[in-house]
């Protein structure tokens, strides 16, 4: 049985709960749960998607069978040596948010939802609004106007009621919390609800067994609301708790330097995250001005012996252009990961990184 359990008080709440966030204001996390997982067995025969994995999951492969597309187990394609890119944009909706998206619309589907609200810059979005369809779920999008209109057409592609808000990022959160708070519908948050990490932390798990059994030396991980860094800290905990590793890889966490909060955060040694003004970046995927989960997502960075980078959009577009030309067409958020990438090269020649290929290039222009 699954529980949420407020990060600030402790306060416990149940599945069935409505409540996005504690009433202390607290965020939540999922209460703790003792896993019957075996790391150590042989997986070849299980599953060939994130479902193998299910004894380490909130919800069993049978429980999603009317709902998967298959997602998860996406390849590890060579950029160079020395680095590894893992190939996102082989999700069904073309992008990581799959691994989490099929987590909200199955708990959604299993509290009785007939209609559910995100929002996003995007992808998320693309995600729930897909799943959404699959499970027979009125989908309502709330994005910013500046989403890019490939991700527009491919949400409402999948059936989802698009609302298009202005101003920044936050903006669409608050409408979309308005909403579900005036209608009896599920708030599907890839931010606020944490079912959306135990999906993002296979990630990790495939890599691991990918490379038979370790990790690599470092991760290169963008940064908007975190969730894939969240899902880093589910997955590194949960393997060292099993004795599976003696210590986590460092994570460098990357943002565009248009809307840079965490960086500046942790460069200035805070514990917290300031909201900013962003400036404009071209990596809308990650311009996040007031990331909800920043003081969890320094916490993880530092935990790891990790750092943070920010990133331009000249060497972010420069950074496309060069995957490209190795036959890899990646949306422009996804470059700043090799951007980030080819500034820390020189000092890092002789380790092992993997950096995530979030999304198809065929969503941005």
């Amino acid at each position: 049985m699954i529980e949420f359990v407020c990060i600030n008080c402790g306060e416990r709440y149940p599945e069935n709960a409505k409540e996005y966030r504690c009433k202390c204001g607290g965020l939540f996390d999922l209460a703790p749960v003792k896993t019957d997982f075996d790391f150590h067995k042989q997986l070849s025969i299980k599953d060939m998607s994130l479902w193998r994995y299910e004894e380490a999951l909130p919800y069993t492969g049978e429980a999603a069978s009317e709902i998967t597309m298959g997602e998860g187990l996406t390849p590890l394609v060579k950029v160079q040596d020395g680095l590894l890119g893992k190939a996102e944009y082989f999700m069904p909706t073309l992008s990581f948010k799959d691994r989490g998206a099929v987590m909200l619309v199955l708990h959604a589907r299993k509290m009785g939802f007939k209609s559910l609200a995100i929002d996003s810059s995007g992808n998320a979005a693309t995600a729930v609004a897909a799943y959404s369809a699959r499970a027979g779920i009125k989908c309502c999008v709330f994005v910013p106007e500046s989403t890019s209109e490939k991700k527009l057409a491919q949400i409402k592609a999948h059936g989802a009621e698009i609302n298009l808000i202005k101003g920044p990022r936050e903006a669409s959160g608050a409408a979309a919390r308005e909403y579900v708070e005036k209608n009896d519908s599920f708030y599907a948050s890839h931010i606020y609800n944490p079912l959306f990490y135990q999906g993002t932390k296979t990630y990790f798990y495939e890599v691991f067994e990918q490379l038979g059994g370790r990790f690599p030396d470092g991760f290169i991980i963008p940064v908007g609301n975190g969730t894939l860094i969240l899902g880093a800290e589910k997955a590194f905990e949960e393997l060292q708790d099993a004795g599976v590793i003696d210590k986590w890889p460092r994570i460098i966490g990357v943002q565009a330097s248009g809307c840079a909060p965490i960086y500046r955060a942790f460069k200035e040694g805070l514990d917290v995250v300031p909201q900013i003004e962003s400036s404009g970046t071209e990596a809308e995927g990650i311009a996040i001005a007031a990331p909800a989960r920043g003081e969890q997502i320094l916490k993880v960075i530092r935990k790891s012996g990790g750092d943070m980078v920010a990133i331009n959009d000249d060497e972010t577009l420069k950074a496309r252009a060069m995957l490209a030309a190795k036959g890899i067409y990646v949306e422009i958020t996804s470059a700043v990961n090799y951007a980030a990438y080819l500034r820390i090269m020189a000092e890092n020649a002789e380790k092992l990184w993997v950096i995530p290929f979030c999304g198809a290039g065929i969503k941005s222009s």
